[in-house]
C-alpha cells in the first residue's frame, strides 16, 4: 500500500515520463489501462513531436528523477542479460550531474564525524568541492605533516533520501511484477534488491577504504598500476581521507599523446591489468569507467573510487577461464557442459540442445576479425541464451561482465586496433597451467600444509588405538586356533602397513615444511611429495580395510 508521500512522488514521475514522450509507459500500467483512450485527447497524439529515440528518452527520463534514479539507471546498465542492446548502452551514457552541497555543511560533517575542529587535522581545507556526486563529494586538503590528500564526505540526509526512493522502487517493482506482460521474465523485484545492496555498500566509507587498501597491498610497487593511499586515523563511516593523486583524464588521448605516452601499451596493460585483477588477486575493482582512472607521464594507471569491487570462487574463475578458451576454440560442447558441471543450469538440461543455442549466438562473432571479437559482448549473448535455459546469472559474473565491457571499450578507445583475444589468451592459458599442472598441486598442498601438519603427529595414534580395538574384537570371538592364527597374521600386516603410511605422510610433510633443498628440483620434489602422499593414504586404507 502506498502512502501519501510515495503517491506524489510517482505522481511527478509519471509526469516526467509525459514530459519525455513516455505516455505510453504510463497507459500501459494496470492503474492506468483503463484510461488509455485519453492518449487521443493529447495534442502530440496528432501532431508528432520531434524525440529522440527510445532510450536516449529513458534516459533523460532518469536524468530529471534525481542522483538516485541516475545511479540506479548507471547499474542497471550492467544487467546486459536483461536489457536490449540499445537500452543497455544508452543507460551506461548516465553521469551524475549533481550540484555539490555547502562547503560549510560539509565541513560540519567533517568536524562531527572526527570528533574535533577540522584545524587539529588540517593545514589547509578547501570549502569549494573538487568533485560532486550522487552519494558523496571531494574536498582537497593537507594535513599537519604536510602531505595533499583529498576528503570524501557523504552528502547530508542521502540514507534518507535513499530510503524513500528504493521504497518507491520496490512499490513500482512488485506492481511491474504483477501486472507487466515481461515483468516475471525480467525480474524487477530482484534487479531493485541488487541495486539496494550495492548502494548501501557505497554508503559505507570504511568498506571503500578497506577495499582500497588490499587493492594497494596487491599492487605496492607495480609499474602498470598505482592506488593512493588511505588515512585511517581520520576515515570513518562518512568521511574517507585518501592521498591526493596527480594525472591526466584516461579519457584526453591527445593530452597523452602529446605527453608520449605509447596508447598501444597503454590499451594492453589495461587488458594485463583486468585479468590480473580477477585470475592473480581475486579481487578486482568493478567500477572502472573512465571518470575513476588517471594516467601518469609514465604510462602508469592511477585508479580512484573503490565503492564496488569483484571477487570469484576458485571455480568461478576456473569456470571463466575454460569457456572463454573453449569459445575461442569454438568447442561449443564444451561450453556446453561446463555450465552443466558448474551446476547454474538445471542438472536435466540436454547438453546438445544448449551446445545448438551457444553455437548459434557464437557463429556469427568469428566472421569477424579476430581484434573485432569482444569478450564482453561474447559474455552478454552467452548470458542471455543460458537464461532461456534458467541459468541464474550470479551477480559477482554480472561485475565481471560490466568491468569487462568497460576495460574493453576503455582499451579500444586508447588503441583501435586493440587485440583483446590475443592479449589475455596467454595468460588465461598460464594461469590454467598453473591450476592444473604440477605447480598447481604444489601450491595446493602448501596451502594446505600447516593443517596436514598439525594432524600428522596423531596419525601413529591413530594406527594404534584402531589396531587396539580390532585387539578387543579377537580377544573377545571365540575362533578356533587356525583362525585366531590367521587373523594375527592380518593384524601384523595392518600394524605394518599403518607403520609405514604413517612414516610416509610424516616425510612428505616434514619435506614440505622444510623445503626440498637444492639438490632436487621443485617439480620433481612436488611429484615426489604427491606420490608419497598417495602411497601414505593407500597404505593407512588397506591397514583399515584388513583390520
Amino acid at each position: 500500500m502506498m502512502g501519501p508521500r510515495q503517491a506524489l512522488r510517482l505522481f511527478r514521475i509519471n509526469w516526467v515520463l509525459l514530459r519525455h514522450g513516455l505516455d505510453e509507459v504510463i497507459l500501459a500500467t494496470h492503474l492506468f489501462r483503463p484510461l488509455r483512450w485519453i492518449k487521443y485527447l493529447l495534442p502530440w497524439h496528432w501532431v508528432k513531436r520531434d524525440l529522440p529515440p527510445y532510450p536516449a528518452r529513458v534516459r533523460l527520463v532518469l536524468e530529471d528523477l534525481g542522483p538516485i534514479f541516475v545511479k540506479f539507471g548507471q547499474i542497471l546498465s550492467t544487467r546486459r542479460d536483461l536489457l536490449p542492446d540499445d537500452l543497455a548502452v544508452e543507460l551506461a551514457k548516465l553521469q551524475d550531474r549533481v550540484p555539490p552541497f555547502d562547503g560549510a555543511a560539509a565541513r560540519a560533517l567533517i568536524e562531527k564525524a572526527w570528533g574535533r575542529p577540522i584545524e587539529e587535522v588540517l593545514d589547509q581545507f578547501d570549502p569549494v568541492p573538487l568533485a560532486s556526486a550522487s552519494i558523496a563529494q571531494v574536498h582537497t586538503a593537507r594535513l599537519k605533516d604536510g602531505t595533499e590528500v583529498v576528503v570524501k564526505v557523504l552528502r547530508p540526509g542521502i540514507e534518507r533520501t535513499i530510503r524513500q526512493d528504493l521504497s518507491l522502487m520496490y512499490a513500482v517493482a512488485h506492481l511491474a511484477h504483477k501486472y507487466w506482460k515481461d515483468g516475471r521474465r525480467l525480474r524487477p523485484i530482484e534487479v531493485v534488491r541488487e541495486y539496494e545492496k550495492t548502494i548501501y555498500d557505497e554508503l559505507d566509507l570504511q568498506r571503500e577504504a578497506a577495499n582500497a587498501s588490499q587493492l594497494r597491498r596487491n599492487w605496492l610497487g607495480s609499474e602498470m598500476l598505482y592506488i593512493p593511499e588511505v588515512y585511517w586515523d581520520w576515515t570513518r563511516p562518512n568521511v574517507m581521507v585518501m592521498e591526493r593523486i596527480y594525472g591526466t583524464p584516461v579519457g584526453e588521448v591527445e593530452r597523452l599523446k602529446a605527453q608520449g605516452v605509447s596508447m598501444k601499451q597503454l590499451g594492453e596493460r589495461g587488458v594485463e591489468i583486468f585479468f590480473t585483477q580477477v585470475f592473480r588477486d581475486n579481487f578486482f575493482h568493478a567500477d572502472m569507467h573512465p571518470g575513476n582512472i588517471f594516467v601518469e607521464p609514465s604510462g602508469r594507471y592511477i585508479s580512484i573510487d573503490f565503492g564496488i569491487v569483484g571477487t570469484l570462487t576458485t571455480e568461478d574463475q576456473r569456470y571463466l577461464a575454460e569457456n572463454l578458451l573453449a569459445f575461442f576454440e569454438r568447442d561449443y560442447r564444451r561450453v556446453a557442459e561446463l555450465h552443466v558441471e558448474s551446476g547454474w543450469v538445471p542438472p536435466g538440461t540436454r547438453v546438445d540442445e544448449f551446445e545448438a543455442a551457444i553455437r548459434t549466438v557464437s557463429e556469427p562473432i568469428f566472421e569477424k576479425p579476430l581484434a573485432e571479437i569482444s569478450f564482453g559482448h561474447f559474455l552478454v549473448r552467452l548470458f542471455q541464451t543460458a537464461r532461456r535455459f534458467d541459468m541464474e546469472i550470479q551477480p559477482q559474473l554480472v561485475l565481471l561482465e560490466k568491468t569487462l565491457l568497460n576495460i574493453e571499450g576503455l582499451g579500444r578507445q586508447l588503441y583501435p586496433e586493440l587485440d583483446l583475444w590475443t592479449t589475455a589468451k596467454p595468460y588465461m592459458e598460464r594461469w590454467m597451467r598453473d591450476q592444473v599442472g604440477l605447480k598447481g598441486l604444489f601450491d595446493r598442498t602448501k596451502r594446505n600444509l600447516y593443517s596436514v601438519a598439525d594432524q600428522a603427529p596423531e596419525l601413529p595414534l591413530i594406527a594404534y588405538r584402531m589396531l587396539m580395538a580390532y585387539d578387543r574384537q579377537v580377544r573377545s570371538a571365540k575362533f578356533d586356533q587356525a583362525k585366531v592364527r590367521e587373523d594375527q597374521a592380518t593384524a601384523s600386516g595392518a600394524m605394518l602397513k599403518s607403520i609405514g603410511g604413517a612414516t610416509l605422510l610424516i616425510c612428505a610433510t616434514l619435506v614440505l615444511l622444510l623445503g626440498p633443498g637444492h639438490w632436487l628440483p621443485e617439480q620433481a620434489a612436488a611429484g615426489l611429495i604427491a606420490a608419497a602422499y598417495l602411497a601414505g593414504a593407500w597404505l593407512f586404507v588397506s591397514a583399515a580395510r584388513a583390520a
